[in-house]
């Protein structure tokens, strides 16, 4: 659920949020009412509480995947929470790029795209790694949570053989999991950012 959840947030996301940013004022594509638009697009989902989210897309969900139970009908929900979420995340990495980087690169007559790719991407990585890994940790947490509605999962076994069980071995166990899991993502996420940043 998290791997296809992720690699949605990455592919849908990661353009998302640079277009968020290249339309902002003052860049080479600005377009204030396109910003507008996707910037309140993107609050909105990210206003919705994931469980409601999650029960409010099952229809989705089943026109997608044929079936609104197990992992994979999860995944969707997910992705839907993860992509604006993600976006914004490399958003903010985008405004942390120098001003004085992209107007040098647009004085030598770089493209667009060559900026995007060459500039900004390349000097906004380690924040984007970063917000990866949060966005990688949030959802785990989601996950959890989809096993209320049959999402499968660590979530599905702490509420089943757990919480419904008054299992408190299971719970436990089921937590200690999750923290390991959240610790290693963190520990990969921040040891890959330091070898990527080169400032």
């Amino acid at each position: 659920m998290v791997g296809i959840s992720l690699l949605a947030a990455v592919i849908a996301g990661l353009p998302l949020g640079v277009l968020l940013f290249v339309t902002d004022r003052g860049l080479f594509w600005e377009n204030k009412p396109l910003q507008t638009i996707l910037g309140f697009l993107i609050n909105i989902v990210r206003s919705i509480p994931f469980i409601i989210l999650l029960v409010a897309l099952l229809p989705l969900t089943k026109l997608l995947v044929g079936t609104t139970i197990g992992p994979t009908a999860a995944a969707v929900s997910l992705s839907v929470a993860a992509t604006p979420f993600f976006a914004r995340i490399v958003e903010t990495a985008l405004r942390e790029v120098d001003k004085g980087v992209i107007e040098a690169a647009t004085a030598v007559g770089a493209t667009p795209w060559m900026i995007i790719k060459d500039v900004l991407l390349s000097d906004a990585l380690p924040g984007i790694i970063h917000g990866l890994t949060i966005t990688a940790i949030s959802l785990i947490g989601y996950s959890a949570m989809a096993g209320i509605v049959g999402g499968g999962g660590v979530g599905d076994l702490a509420i089943r053989f757990g919480y419904y069980r008054y299992d408190n071995t299971v719970m436990i166990t089921t937590i200690i999991i999750l923290l390991c899991l959240v610790q290693v993502v963190q520990f990969v996420g921040d040891s890959i950012a330091r070898w990527i940043d080169k400032r």
